[in-house]
């Protein structure tokens, strides 16, 4: 059978990367579109938005959510370390730090799908072997040349065998997420959908129990054996959205990761500021903190 032939003069084509690389099953959630190097640990990515989105795109259209260019930045990250430098799609990547400021002008939904430019530089790369164990990288995120973001993210990556070892044998089949309680009215935390609430009321204002719902077809794309980070971030957006100005959203989270998020333990999220001043959002489960995010507005 021969191949349809393009005309000499169509303009190239697009599609998105190959979902694995950035760690995803559903192609519809494969947000970046290629990729090239730019120089030594310096590479560009480039990506599409879709003006809907079920969760990262405002209930009329309008807006772009910064947790778009959160994900966006994270699958630059991904791909890139499996790419370029060689990790294989059987590691798992540890986020550690994850800091970002948006623009909000620049996040606004267009007549067409946005196309922005990300510019990566890799720095502190460690090695175990000849293979990454570890990095930190910023990116630049660029829609018609103007800036939309700028972020710092540190991350590890470990091979099978010990990311096994490390969850002392925690898989996706053999844990079982504690029962999910009642959501918070989805208005009060900048959400128009019940089921993209991700807190739970416990009878104090400060304190709010996370909801995991493994069924969510963003935070859990696939089955995990633990609470992912992007739905951790979305925890300290929603906990801010409760103690700011609902006239002025998030625009910027600078959070650390402590350790993994265990999907049969409930998790607390407590929250401190607000009304004026940044938000100081902190995740517990047991005695011990998994992370921590401070959130900002304009």
């Amino acid at each position: 059978m021969t191949r349809p032939r393009q005309l000499a003069d169509a303009p190239a084509l697009t599609a998105t990367v190959p979902r694995q690389l950035v760690h995803r099953a559903a192609v519809a959630e494969t947000l970046l579109t290629g990729w090239r190097r730019t120089g030594a640990d310096r590479f560009s990515v480039t990506a599409q938005w879709p003006r809907a989105h079920g969760l990262h795109v405002s209930s009329d259209w309008s807006a772009y959510d910064p947790l778009l260019v959160v994900e966006t930045i994270r699958q630059s990250g991904t791909l890139i370390t499996h790419a370029e430098y060689g990790v294989p799609l059987d590691h798992q990547f540890v986020l550690q730090e994850f800091q970002i400021r948006t623009v909000p002008a620049q996040l606004a939904v267009g007549a067409l799908p946005a196309e922005p430019r990300v510019d990566v530089v890799f720095t502190d790369v460690r090695y175990r072997g000849r293979r990454p164990a570890s990095a930190r990288y910023t990116a630049h995120v660029l829609r018609e040349g103007e800036r939309v973001a700028t972020a710092d993210v540190a991350f590890m990556c470990v091979g099978g065998p010990v990311y096994r070892r490390l969850r002392g044998g925690r898989t996706p089949d053999a844990v079982t997420a504690v029962p999910v309680p009642a959501g918070l009215p989805a208005g009060v935390v900048g959400r128009a959908l019940p089921s993209d609430v991700v807190l739970a009321a416990t009878g104090r204002p400060d304190r709010r129990q996370l909801r995991v719902d493994t069924a969510h077809p963003v935070f859990f794309d696939h089955p995990l054996d633990h609470v992912p980070g992007m739905l951790l971030l979305e925890s300290a957006r929603q906990a801010a959205w409760l103690r700011m100005d609902p006239a002025r959203a998030p625009i910027a989270y600078h959070a650390r990761f402590h350790r993994y998020a265990e999907l049969d333990e409930p998790v607390w999220i407590e929250a401190k500021g607000g009304q004026g001043t940044d938000v100081q959002v902190l995740g517990t489960q047991g005695e011990s903190a998994v992370f921590e995010c401070l959130v900002a507005t304009a």
